[in-house]
């Protein structure tokens, strides 16, 4: 047991030598004498520069159809025919669905029974107050007789209106058994069949046409912002932009149509309605979508990498570089700013250079060597340089035939398998 301890001992004194005495890494090395020997660090830089930016104001929406009509029918009936299939596009009156008109029919006919039938006793009674005011001229009549006859032409011809009445009805009646397209749209999923029994009461409809083209979004913006919409609406209706989900890309572009008329005071937000053509159909109703509406364009500002742009306790600031390959802390006021450069107010002039990284070991005054990444295809051209046109490492050289060595003696090919 105590040969067993001395010999543990003596593995662990050895250990611990070799790890104290282990050379550090190259990177470790490299480190230590960039803090302390104070070392260019590599940096990159981008210049200023003047440009025109653009105002965005960003929000999330929803799409919304701009007609939407929910079909149903106005009489009752049996589903004779539909003539519409299930997400075609119609224009307004197209046939969609032929109802039974046989009950229909038959009440037009007997309208215009009722009518003939009155208007031959409005003429019999028409004859009857001529007749009357012939024998009035010799007095062969009583004046009460012919008064009498006169008021009763006046029934007989309301008589005659209302049957017209009854018979337009009617007519209006049967043409409901034919239903329409009220809108231009596009059809939904059929929610009856052919044989069925539609009433007037129904709530549910038979199909519902949404007018996709045009479409309309509807969004929402805090009432801070409410001055800058006002004011971009005065001039012209501000475009709105529909961002696919990079959060760069326009899917679709249209113009501000509606700003609603009160603010909401539950959210403090007001509604607006942007109208899109919507041609390729990239918008659906029900969507929900990114929105950014352009409310303003700066003229002419200088504009930095927003990498460049660095906070800290007394506010923002940036690294410019100056002579003799230093950097100095400058103190910046950035009026605006998205992922990719910020508008700087004051600070920085056009044609200087910011720098975009290596903030961690940077300080006022430190020394720095500027560095520029590889392009990629003169790193791929490079690669295919070393590799050769059949992917060796080394390509043969001119002259070389395939196989043989760069000193002319051919490379010995082994038997398979050995």
């Amino acid at each position: 047991m105590i040969g067993a301890a001395v010999v543990a001992l003596a593995g662990i004194a050895a250990v611990g030598y070799v790890t104290l005495n282990a050379p550090t890494s190259p990177e470790r090395r490299a480190g230590n004498r960039t803090r302390g020997n104070g070392q260019a660090v590599p940096v990159l830089v981008a210049a200023a520069k003047r440009a025109d930016v653009p105002v965005y104001l960003d929000a999330v929406g929803s799409i919304r159809a701009l007609n939407m009509v929910t079909v149903r029918a106005q009489v009752d009936g049996k589903i004779q025919r539909i003539t519409f299939k299930e997400g075609q596009d119609v224009q307004k009156g197209d046939v969609l669905v032929e109802l039974d008109p046989a009950i229909y029919k038959a009440q037009l006919d007997q309208a215009v029974a009722k009518r003939a039938q009155d208007q031959s006793q409005l003429d019999q009674a028409k004859l009857d107050l001529d007749r009357y005011m012939k024998l009035a001229e010799s007095n062969n009549v009583a004046r009460q007789q012919l008064d009498n006859q006169r008021l009763l032409v006046a029934q007989r011809l309301a008589m005659v209106q209302q049957d017209d009445a009854a018979i337009a009805s009617a007519k209006t009646y049967l043409e409901y058994c034919t239903i329409r397209a009220p809108i231009n749209g596009r059809t939904g999923i059929r929610q009856v069949d052919e044989g069925n029994l539609v009433r007037a009461a129904d709530a549910t409809g038979m199909v519902v046409i949404t007018q996709v083209r045009p479409i309309s979004v509807i969004f929402s913006l805090p009432q801070q912002q409410l001055a800058q919409i006002t004011k971009a609406m005065a001039e012209a209706p501000p475009t709105v932009d529909v961002v696919g989900p990079d959060g760069k890309t326009a899917v679709a572009t249209g113009a501000l149509q509606v700003l609603d008329n009160q603010v909401d005071q539950v959210t403090g937000t007001v509604k607006l309605k942007a109208e899109f053509p919507n041609a390729d159909l990239k918008l659906w109703p029900g969507q929900f979508v990114n929105v950014r509406m352009l409310v303003d364009t700066l003229k002419q500002v200088v504009v930095v990498p927003t990498s460049a742009v660095q906070r800290g306790p007394n506010g923002t600031f940036v690294f410019v570089l100056r002579e003799g390959n230093t950097v100095g802390v400058r103190a910046v006021t950035v009026s605006q700013q998205d992922e990719l450069q910020a508008v700087v107010a004051t600070g920085v002039q056009e044609n200087e250079r910011v720098v975009t990284s290596g903030f961690a070991r940077l300080a006022d005054g430190s020394a720095v060597t500027v560095t520029a990444p590889e392009a990629p295809t003169e790193r791929r051209a490079g690669e295919e340089r070393r590799r050769g046109p059949r992917g060796d490492r080394t390509g043969p050289t001119p002259g070389q035939t395939p196989g043989q060595r760069p000193d002319g003696a051919r490379r010995e090919r082994r038997p398979q398998g050995e």
